[in-house]
């Protein structure tokens, strides 16, 4: 109970967070008048649309542009431009936080539908499966290399990695991304350019799994390379002390293996900032993978995003989508908070 008080207590900060972010967005669309150009936008694609078969049946072009007049005021008050954005944008984000996404105004899913949640669905595991491949060859690589470096510190494996790590923060990953896709597909000939499917996709399961990953390789690889060199330096870093320790020293004093003393010693001690880093570097990937998604055509949360955005600009979607990435570090947050009870007897929570 002297542990669940405190936990349930940031669990409402952090919802408290999701609202301020859902906040800021309301402003940011509406005070700036994003949002009425963005409806705009769409009134004026279906009025073009429209305005043909309209023309089929009235000849005059005073009735013609009348009757579209009034088509656009039917839509203005369908979409709620006849009211102030202040009064239209937060029943949007009510909507939203009883997870009643809505439906979008241009964008589909793949079967057609136009409901929020079924194109989040669709795109989610196209995301995850990006990001926890990349992650788990990050972490791997990150925690294996940064804590040899942590034991070494100075030699010339060191000095290498730490230049290296340098040029993967500073390096784009769109710019990466696009190098890559130049020397393994239009150089080499390896991996395929884009998208999430040969064309025709193949029909049977095992094929068109492997097909999926085959694709799924040079945005992996960007990803890898972009957040592996930073992660190793913050392990080394968050490892370093630890190692040069007075216990690390008696275990070792005592004819320790050198692996007890790198697993017991070591990383148990470093595991809590090591393991945030991990948590909160997913999160943050994120935002890497909208460009990445993009570059490599991956129809994924990224992708979705910027089709949201840059395409035929899409309200009801850039809100439900800055929902679920708050919510999803919210959800890593509280993950961590757990995690520090188990990874250190040290946390307590009063």
């Amino acid at each position: 109970m002297s542990v669940l008080r405190p936990l349930v207590t940031r669990a409402i900060t952090m919802l408290g967070v999701l609202v301020v972010v859902q906040l800021l967005v309301v402003i940011s669309l509406g005070a700036t008048g994003y949002s009425d150009r963005m409806l705009n936008a769409v009134i004026g694609e279906q009025l073009r649309a429209i305005r043909p078969s309209l023309a089929e049946t009235i000849r005059d072009p005073a009735e013609l542009e009348a009757a579209i007049e009034a088509q656009r005021t039917e839509l203005e008050q369908a979409y709620g431009l006849d009211q102030a954005w202040y009064s239209r944008l937060p029943a949007m984000v009510w909507r939203v936080f009883r997870l009643d996404l809505g439906n979008a105004h241009t964008l589909r899913s793949s079967t057609g539908s136009n409901r929020v949640i079924d194109i989040v669905l669709e795109r989610i595991p196209r995301t995850i499966l990006l990001l926890t491949t990349s992650l788990a060859f990050t972490a791997i690589t990150g925690i294996a290399i940064g804590v040899r470096l942590a034991t070494h510190p100075g030699s010339r494996l060191d000095r290498f990695v730490s230049t290296f790590s340098a040029i993967s923060f500073a390096v784009p990953t769109w710019w990466l991304g696009i190098l890559f896709i130049l020397l393994f597909s239009f150089q080499w000939g390896i991996l395929p350019s884009g998208g999430m499917f040969s064309a025709p996709p193949p029909t049977e399961p095992l094929a068109r799994f492997l097909d999926q990953v085959r694709h799924a390789m040079l945005p992996v690889i960007t990803l890898v390379f972009a957040s592996v060199g930073p992660y190793v330096y913050s392990v080394r870093t968050m490892t370093l002390n630890v190692a040069q320790s007075d216990h690390v020293m008696i275990a070792r004093a005592k004819g320790i293996p050198e692996r007890l003393v790198t697993r017991r010693h070591i990383l148990r001690v470093a595991s809590p900032p090591i393991v945030t880093g991990l948590i909160l570097g997913f999160t943050g990937t994120l935002g890497g993978s909208i460009l990445v998604e993009t570059v490599f055509n991956w129809q994924g949360m990224g992708r979705l995003y910027y089709e949201a955005i840059a395409g035929t600009p899409d309200e009801t979607v850039i809100v439900a989508l800055t929902f679920v990435y708050t919510l999803l570090y919210v959800v890593a947050r509280m993950i961590l908070e757990v995690l520090y009870l188990v990874l250190d007897p040290r946390v307590r929570y009063r």
